[in-house]
């Protein structure tokens, strides 16, 4: 039924699959940032913690049954460290995105969406009328502003950006921060490559510019990153969160989110927080390997050598894999242009890290 769509993909060079890829390779592809997954005493105390529990399923949406002390735990302590009035914990990122998106934007509001926002935001942009999505340039807030004056619609204005981009590793200026303020727009800020990785307490970009959050900031971030877990979060005024609850459909129609995956990111978060100096300067290290070798200034951990060839990202990944390296070679069209996504996670041996650098250096992957 789909066999000409598929041969399509596979002559571009743009063919997917599911690969169970060897566990000996060392993993410089995933976005387990602070190499979490792999602490089983973290692990552990969410396991005690479930097992304490009278189930250890959530069993229904929130708004039924659903809700549990853990999610409460979890939503409380979020709200105390990243100074956000309320909170609520979402599926994963992309239903957040998508309840954000759908609910927040009314019938005469306008959404002003960067353009290299997370595809799910994108998707959420597609259940709105057509003028009630601007987007603008990537990151650029002059554009974004001029987009503002030129918009003649009534309602609320929206801007939707993320503090670290997934595939170009960079971050938000804090100029769409004041152009936001200025014009008393909402702040959706995507946080899920941001949160537990930059800043001074490594909760992200609000921490990182030091922005207080207001009435109408909201910081969603994700678990299955930094956090070595699953899911979501969203954190606003109490306002908004309540709206959410009620207007939300991924919200109100999903069941509540994993037990046991909440329990193991609070573990995480309590473990950044108590942990952040030795995770700060390692971090920092490796990002000083990453521009003394190939000569990429990063303040993400996210690092994109652009290749610009779909055939040429896959060799170079196979290249890679036979020297015990996995990265990723992204290709469209999740980017425009194919890169190789390395990704300095801080769990990785200060010498290999050096390794891979040196042959993604040797291959000339950045020219």
């Amino acid at each position: 039924m789909y066999f000409k769509e598929l041969e399509s993909i596979k002559k571009s060079n743009r063919f997917r699959t599911r690969d169970l890829f060897d566990e000996n390779l060392i993993d410089l592809a995933s976005n387990d940032y602070l190499g979490l997954s792999t602490n089983k005493n973290l692990f552990q105390k969410a396991y005690e913690n479930i097992l304490n529990q009278n189930f250890h399923s959530p069993r229904a949406s929130m708004l039924v049954n659903g809700y549990n002390q853990i999610h409460k735990n979890f939503e409380d302590k979020l709200c105390e460290v990243n100074k956000f009035e309320a909170g609520i914990t979402v599926g994963s990122g992309f239903l957040a995105n998508i309840s954000m998106i759908e609910a927040l934007v009314r019938k005469n509001d306008t959404l002003f969406i960067d353009e290299e926002y997370h595809a799910s935001g994108i998707l959420a942009t597609k259940l709105l009328k057509p003028e009630q999505v601007i987007i603008f340039k990537h990151n650029d807030y002059e554009n974004l502003e001029k987009k503002i004056l030129e918009n003649k619609r009534v309602g609320r204005k929206i801007i939707a950006i993320e503090g670290v981009y997934s595939m170009g590793g960079d971050i938000a200026p804090i100029e769409i921060f004041k152009i936001a303020d200025n014009y008393k727009s909402i702040l959706i800020v995507d946080e899920a490559h941001s949160s537990g990785v930059i800043g001074k307490n490594l909760l992200g970009i609000f921490d990182y510019y030091e922005i207080k959050p207001n009435k109408y900031h909201i910081k969603m971030g994700t678990l299955g990153k930094a956090y070595g877990s699953y899911g979501a979060y969203i954190l606003a005024s109490k306002e908004i969160i309540e709206f959410l609850t009620n207007r939300a459909k991924p919200i109100i129609y999903s069941t509540a989110p994993s037990l046991f995956d909440t329990a193991l990111a609070l573990e995480s978060l309590n473990y950044i927080i108590d942990n952040k100096k030795d995770l700060k300067e390692q971090i920092e290290k490796n990002l000083n390997i990453i521009y003394e070798i190939l000569g990429i200034k990063s303040q993400s951990l996210i690092i994109p050598i652009d290749v610009g060839d779909n055939k040429k990202v896959k060799e170079i990944q196979e290249i890679l894999k036979q020297k015990g390296f996995l990265v990723g070679a992204i290709r469209q069209p999740t980017v425009k242009s194919a890169i190789i996504r390395l990704i300095a996670k801080i769990d990785i041996d200060t010498n290999n890290l050096i390794s891979v650098c040196n042959l993604l250096k040797d291959l000339n992957a950045n020219k």
